[in-house]
């Protein structure tokens, strides 16, 4: 058990150490162009929420969203109903348009928690997936053919 103690207190203490120096100016005996990249590619300084990146994931987001509406709407008047949501709910266009809506600012949301607990990658993971799941969606509805 002491040596699994002294192991992870070594660990930690050896990536502080680490990451002080990435922090810091490079060291003068390891040229920049032989620099760990793995170790570069793994820390990353701080962005601003709203950068271009997120601007255009949450602008893909909301699109996919409004896509979603719509093949919705699609389906729905050749006759095939809603498997996630009541017919009742998307038939009422205010109400849904008002749920997809708030399916788009949660998962905004949730990346600037992401975002703001230093989760920088699953912040834009999480939008992209959310994008491309809906705009799957989308297609598929509109691929629907009439109920016989």
């Amino acid at each position: 058990m002491r040596r699994v103690v002294a192991l992870v207190t070594c660990l930690a203490l050896g990536s502080g150490v680490a990451a002080a120096q990435r922090a810091g100016e490079a060291s003068p005996s390891i040229p920049p162009s032989t620099a760990d990249t793995t170790a570069e590619q793994l820390w990353r300084p701080p962005h601003r929420f709203w950068d271009a990146g997120n601007i255009a994931l949450a602008g893909g987001v909301a699109a996919s969203r409004a896509l979603d509406y719509d093949s919705t709407g699609h389906f729905r008047k050749l006759g095939d109903h809603e498997w996630l949501l009541t017919d009742r709910i998307v038939d009422n266009k205010p109400l849904f348009a008002a749920i997809e809506i708030g399916g788009a600012a949660a998962t905004i949301g949730v990346a600037y928690w992401l975002h703001r607990n230093g989760h920088h990658k699953m912040e834009r993971w999480l939008m992209a997936i959310h994008t491309g799941i809906t705009v799957g969606g989308a297609i598929h509805n509109y691929s629907l053919d009439p109920p016989r």
